[in-house]
């Protein structure tokens, strides 16, 4: 086996591997300030109570749970107490066709209903890196797919 046979073996397993990964997302949830490390101003210390690794959510018409695409902030006022809450978590895209009934594909603020009440606040999704409910963008994370074909394509060049 020649050591293009390899790295074939090395890039099959890695996109296995890779493909089957979900985002890492805080989850916490504080009703009227309650829970004060769920609260903005927000401080990123990835404490480990409150840190999903890999986060997990139901998905429309299925039942369990599946590996997240998009962490979720949802922030607000609940009209009839006025009481605050703010809710950190994940979500996945369940592949509907439309964008309203998808949290994850467009945050906005407006007024929502939430466990039938309604509240007036901002839903907030991110998927451009782990941990993105407060946490820095990876500036690197879009060059992880050249980093496996460029060196298959230079080793087939070379070995063949």
């Amino acid at each position: 086996m020649n050591i293009c046979n390899y790295y074939s073996v090395i890039l099959v397993l890695f996109n296995i591997f890779t493909s089957a990964m979900s985002i890492d997302c805080f989850k916490c949830i504080s009703v009227n300030r309650d829970f004060l490390a769920c609260e903005d101003p927000f401080h990123n210390n990835f404490t480990s109570d409150i840190y999903e690794s890999p986060c997990m959510g139901g998905r429309k018409g299925r039942e369990g749970f599946f590996p997240a695409t998009s962490c979720v902030k949802i922030t607000g006022v609940f009209d009839d107490n006025q009481t605050s809450i703010t809710i950190r978590g994940c979500a996945l895209d369940s592949g509907t066709l439309t964008t309203d009934t998808e949290i994850v594909r467009m945050s906005h603020c407006g007024s929502f209903y939430y466990s039938n009440r309604y509240v007036k606040g901002c839903v907030q999704s991110c998927n451009d890196a782990d941990g993105c409910n407060s946490a820095n963008k990876n500036p690197y994370a879009h060059y992880s797919g050249f980093s496996v074909v460029i060196p298959y394509i230079i080793l087939n060049i070379i070995f063949t």
